[in-house]
């Protein structure tokens, strides 16, 4: 997912649906562009965290962050997408998810809300 900076630095997050196979490794990788749509915007100096929240189960997950060259990646390990839902029904959840960005000024931006679809596995056996 790609986020151009002059239009959406401090502005409403972007909307998104991340489908996730229970048990699986899930990864969302964000850009941050400037205006030229080329250029990265240097988000070493941010601070990023991640969390997914199962109103079904009414438990938050902190989701890994990680920074990749010019770019963030958030992470949902096996571990924890194993814990999103049971059955055998193709779509078995959904979770909000949201990632929060401090900024060097101190200032607290939210760029990415979204929900979770989760898909369900049969080969990991988590029926």
């Amino acid at each position: 997912m790609t986020l151009c900076a002059a239009d959406i630095l401090g502005a409403n997050p972007v909307n998104v649906q991340w489908n996730v196979v229970r048990g699986d490794t899930a990864t969302l990788r964000i850009d941050f562009l400037q205006d030229d749509e080329v250029t990265y915007v240097d988000v070493s100096n941010w601070a990023v965290d991640a969390t997914a929240y199962d109103s079904k189960t009414q438990t938050s997950y902190e989701l890994a962050v990680s920074f990749i060259d010019e770019f963030i990646v958030i992470l949902a390990e096996p571990n924890v997408t194993a814990q999103w839902g049971t059955g055998t029904k193709y779509r078995i959840n959904e979770l909000n998810f949201d990632v929060e960005v401090t900024l060097p000024d101190g200032s607290i931006w939210t760029p990415v809300i979204g929900t979770i679809s989760v898909i369900s596995d049969v080969t990991g056996g988590a029926l």
